[in-house]
């Protein structure tokens, strides 16, 4: 006969093996499911504040007391939304049914808890009604005759039903009634919502809540909010992100007025916190054979009132690397959201940068403007004019260059995330006609950058990786555009285990990059603990003389593992890899470290 304390620890470690929990707060605790499955008894589990008590280490008697006499209703709650409603719950506190201790009792310790649940049949939907609908509305498949009774189905036909409405303009549509029984005797639950869809209303005015130093007049034309217009909650949300994407707010809250006005118009609140004006930031990268990067940048996010942001951002790479010497750059940029409309920001920007390479040294400074066009909420298109001056010694001798750049481009993002992305595409397109002044040379410089992530297994435990990369210079000879700006391929950004910038060409007895780039970075990621991922990779590139990417010229490959440590803010990674093939020297090994995946 097994003795009541071993039993207790059996039952605890039970318990422990269903919801993960290794500590004891008390000196047991057992949940007991009479009939449903195991997958319902986790989820009662997982509803209980007993539970979680054991999970997180409680030790009060009194904190246990009231987690036992919470866990009837979340119990119950938790079997309604499987479809159960003929259920019974006990909860035991050393021998007591919870519910029968006085709640302002004072208990000096808590030895065994037990929790038996019987969940009793599960129930079907005897009728299973919404009305009315907006046409073409479509209910969950789950919200039918014959299907479980899940209480969570009908909130979510519910909300699904009202939330059509509001797509076709009644923002006010709601639930009028509601008629829910259940039928024990044929273990039926009928379900009846009335919906009261209201008249269809029109954007009103867009009232601004608090104190802001961004002007009123600007929030509105951030906003977007189109008066007038039928109403539309995906219009709302749109105006919200734009404020929030200024960078301006730290809060960004919108709400449509309680009541419409006489008129049929409907106001929206925005209700608004201001970000502090100015910050600052510094970053760091090291890459064995590239060297140091360190940068830093500086801003103010309301320069003058409207939500101007102004940026200066300062960089030195190459330090201590094994190619070139030391790069510099300063660069600054200033932008107004919302100008000319809602859609559309506009930038000016200028810099300067000093490069220091194995096969030349360039100075070279600009100064442009652009627009960055919003389509919807994962299109964008961008354009601009920059004129680019470039002073660059190499084995040639000196050349200047001075360039008029068409810069023109548009992306499209599907990823779930930006610094950590488990599954989703994105895709960046560019190509820059360029004009040449004082016997510089013209044509265009076309980029292609496509990423695909997809996640396998449980919580994204598998994330399968890939970037495909191209350029291509046309109309102009290899020689046509400063060093800087022809394709090359080595180091952190394109072949990880390769030297930086390491794959050239031979142009006349010169090394230098090449008119067309074709690059490929694979990635498997497995996570094997939350904030942990190992990940492998390998990547190839190849540049070419000519203008096809991928049609003639050098190639070479690298490989090898990396490891993630997720901050909550972005991983910090650190990748370790080794040439594959190509020319060079193929012996040796890279590190690579920095915020962010690789890709």
């Amino acid at each position: 006969m097994i003795s009541r304390s071993r039993a207790a620890f059996w039952a605890t470690l039970a318990l422990a093996g269903l919801v993960g929990l290794p500590a004891m707060a008390f000196d047991a605790l057992r949940f007991r499911v009479q009939g449903g499955g195991d997958d319902l008894a986790q989820t009662l589990a997982a509803s209980s504040l007993l539970v979680e008590a054991k999970n997180t280490g409680v030790q009060n008697p009194n904190d246990i007391l009231a987690a036992a006499r919470a866990d009837y209703a979340r119990i119950v709650g938790a079997l309604y939304a499987e479809g159960r409603f003929g259920a019974t719950v006990s909860i035991r506190v050393d021998g007591k049914e919870a519910a029968e201790i006085d709640p302002l009792a004072t208990l000096a310790r808590v030895g065994t808890v037990e929790v038996i649940v019987r969940p009793g049949p599960l129930y079907r939907f005897g009728q299973a009604e919404i009305a009315p609908v907006a046409p073409g509305t479509e209910l969950s498949e789950g919200f039918s005759l014959g299907k479980p009774a899940r209480t969570g189905m009908i909130e979510k036909a519910t909300r699904t039903a009202v939330e059509r409405w509001q797509d076709t303009g009644h923002a006010k549509a709601d639930i009028a009634g509601q008629k829910i029984t259940a039928n024990h005797a044929n273990r039926t639950l009928n379900a009846a919502i009335a919906i009261e869809p209201g008249p269809v209303l029109r954007f009103g005015r867009l009232q601004v809540a608090g104190q802001s130093a961004v002007s009123t007049r600007r929030i509105h034309k951030i906003a977007g909010l189109p008066r007038g217009e039928t109403y539309d909650p995906a219009a709302v949300d749109r105006s919200a992100r734009r404020l929030r994407e200024t960078g301006a707010f730290s809060s960004v809250t919108l709400t449509e007025a309680d009541k419409p006005n006489p008129d049929g118009t409907l106001d929206v609140i925005a209700e608004i916190v201001d970000q502090k004006p100015r910050r600052f930031g510094f970053g760091a990268e090291l890459d064995s054979s590239a060297g140091l990067t360190l940068s830093s940048f500086w801003m103010h996010r309301n320069l003058l009132g409207g939500a101007e942001r102004l940026r200066f951002d300062a960089e030195v790479s190459g330090i201590g690397g094994e190619s070139g010497g030391t790069d510099y750059s300063l660069g600054m940029r200033l932008g107004r959201p919302a100008t000319p409309n809602a859609r559309t920001d506009a930038y000016i920007k200028t810099g300067i940068e000093h490069l220091d390479e194995d096969d030349y040294t360039s100075d070279n400074a600009t100064i442009g403007l652009g627009f960055d066009r919003e389509i919807n909420d994962i299109a964008s298109t961008r354009y601009g004019i920059e004129y680019r001056y470039s002073d660059v010694s190499d084995a040639s001798g000196d050349t200047v260059y001075q360039q008029i750049f068409l810069p023109l481009g548009g992306t499209y993002d599907k990823r779930e995330g930006l610094l950590n992305t488990n599954d989703g595409y994105y895709i960046d397109l560019g190509i820059s006609p360029f004009f040449g002044l004082d016997g510089s040379e013209s044509g265009a410089r076309l980029t292609l950058d496509a990423r695909a992530f997809e996640d396998y297994g449980q919580d994204s435990k598998f994330v399968l990786a890939a970037r495909l990369q191209a350029g291509s210079i046309v109309g102009a000879s290899v020689t046509g555009l400063p060093n800087e700006l022809r394709f090359t391929s080595g180091g952190g950004g394109t072949v990880r285990g390769q030297d930086y910038q390491s794959l050239d060409l031979d142009i006349g007895g010169v090394e230098s990059g090449g008119r067309s780039f074709l690059g490929l970075q694979t990635e498997l990621r497995t996570r094997v603990r939350d904030d942990i991922q190992l990940v492998g990779f390998y990547d190839w590139g190849m540049i070419g003389e000519g203008s096809l990417p991928g049609s003639s010229g050098e190639s070479h490959s690298g490989a090898g593992l990396g490891l993630r440590y997720d901050t909550g803010i972005g991983p910090i990674r650190f990748d370790l890899a080794v040439p594959v093939s190509g020319p060079g020297d193929n012996s040796g090994f890279h590190i690579y470290i920095g915020i962010g995946q690789a890709f």
